[in-house]
């Protein structure tokens, strides 16, 4: 895939020329470590739930960073995340002034900004990591990476060819527990890796279809994007209320609407799938077969999958098992025993789902000895982020342009991995999976998708990359 200039990227998106002013940061200490000029200037895109309960918080506490800016459609959110983030800087005596824009190709024109974080819903991750790459900005992103493998494959292309550092929210990685069990499975501590069982969540059927007016602060055009024009109703977008509670504690209805996430086979699919990849070696390929069933809604707005089963398998003999009824978490089972590891009661949001009873303990073994015996020197390390900060990790890889633990082609691969399962549940047969050409063999339906059709004059094939 062929980049573009910075100069006719602007040109072609129809700002080209614009000025835009941008606050000057002046902090009570101007001397040292603490110099503006020493500090990352972050751009948040989406200020919703997941904005506002993980990636605003996360950046903010980082010392060697600034949200300087913030970009919502909808001016409510808008105007908090404005607060909230002046807020937190006036707490430590900084004097920041923060921009706000409603449209991110306008915030992501200013050459002040050095990096973006990007918490929007599903189908609005790939198009403005795309712009952002073009225009030489470091990037952190919401999972999953995209809505359609195409959509992943330009991203990872275009981060990797603008030599970007990225993250991927696919915050276990930086768990301790995670790391550790994955480094267990590759040393070989359960003898020969056979099977990987995978437990999710799943979506209710439900959600209101009557049309009601869109709210006058919600621009509401841009929010569906690239995806089908479709009437307002409030289970569609995000919940509209006077308090913060209402407006932001609540899951969503759009995770549960196919047009804008795929449900949970990558909503926390792409969660533990990585983790998968990661224990399994697998990190820059994919499945060979795929095998998939699943419930579908027949009526409501809400259409994302229920109750599911899939099955994989991969070149390395291993089978990847993922099902609603299984617990919450991914379990290696091999020759000599099996290692489970999840959350245990951890939640990033109010509304994430925790494992119950025995299931809910983060780290697991068939036996004791598989986690109490250290590592040996020459034994697998992975990659530790520091102090198990995800956000920490993202803003070292960006001041020592090493990469992060996650990279873009790691995230597009778990995602894949979610969507070949998401196809297979949805033609209900099995599949074969070339993950070099990334295609499947001999099936022009399941083929076809790999991509969507995207609404002008939003998505990436619409937008002017070369």
């Amino acid at each position: 895939m062929k980049a573009t200039s910075r100069r006719k990227f602007l040109r072609v998106s129809g700002l080209a020329g614009a000025a835009f002013g941008f606050p000057t940061i002046i902090p009570s200490r101007v001397l040292g470590a603490d110099a503006p000029s020493n500090k990352i200037n972050i751009l948040q895109i989406g200020c919703g739930r997941i904005g506002r309960d993980m990636d605003m918080p996360g950046i903010l506490k980082q010392n060697a960073a600034r949200m300087t800016a913030v970009c919502e459609i909808d001016s409510l959110r808008l105007a908090d995340a404005k607060e909230l983030v002046e807020g937190h800087y006036r707490k430590k005596n900084i004097d920041l002034k923060v921009a706000t824009y409603a449209d991110y190709r306008e915030a992501l024109q200013h050459p002040d900004i050095d990096a973006v974080a990007v918490s929007t819903p599903d189908h609005w991750h790939a198009e403005p990591v795309i712009a952002a790459a073009l225009l030489g900005k470091d990037i952190y992103v919401q999972k999953p990476l995209s809505m359609t493998i195409a959509e992943g494959r330009a991203v990872s292309d275009v981060v990797q060819a603008r030599k970007r550092m990225f993250q991927i929210g696919s915050q276990q990685r930086s768990g301790s527990q995670f790391r550790m069990a994955c480094e267990m499975v590759r040393n070989g501590r359960i003898g020969k890796l056979h099977t990987v069982k995978i437990g999710l969540p799943s979506d209710p059927s439900g959600g209101s279809t009557e049309v009601i007016p869109v709210p006058s602060n919600l621009d509401y055009k841009m929010w569906l994007g690239c995806t089908p024009d479709a009437p307002y109703t409030k289970d569609r977008v995000h919940a509209q209320g006077a308090d913060l509670k209402t407006r932001y504690g609540e899951r969503p209805g759009w995770l549960r609407i196919e047009d804008y996430c795929l449900g949970m086979i990558t909503g926390w699919g792409s969660h533990h799938v990585d983790i998968a990849h990661w224990g399994m070696d697998t990190e820059l390929t994919g499945p060979l077969t795929i095998e998939g069933r699943a419930e579908f809604p027949k009526s409501g707005l809400w259409n994302v999958h229920g109750p599911y089963h899939i099955e994989m398998g991969y070149a390395n003999g291993v089978t990847v098992i993922i099902d609603h009824k299984l617990p919450n978490g991914v379990r290696f089972e091999g020759s000599d025993g099996w290692i489970f590891v999840t959350r245990g009661a951890e939640r990033v949001t109010a509304s994430d789902p925790v494992p119950k009873g025995a299931a809910a303990k983060a780290l697991q073994a068939s036996k004791p000895e598989i986690l109490s015996t250290p590592l040996g020197e020459k034994e697998i390390r992975l990659h530790a982020s520091p102090n198990g900060d995800h956000h920490l990790d993202w803003i070292q890889s960006i001041q020592t342009r090493k990469p992060a633990v996650t990279s873009a082609e790691i995230a597009h691969r778990s995602t894949s991995a979610c969507i070949t399962g998401w196809i297979a549940m949805k033609l209900g047969r099995k599949l074969k999976w070339d993950p070099v050409k990334e295609a499947f063999e001999g099936d022009d339906t399941a083929n076809s998708m790999r991509q969507r059709a995207q609404r002008a004059p939003y998505g990436i094939d619409h937008m002017k990359r070369g």
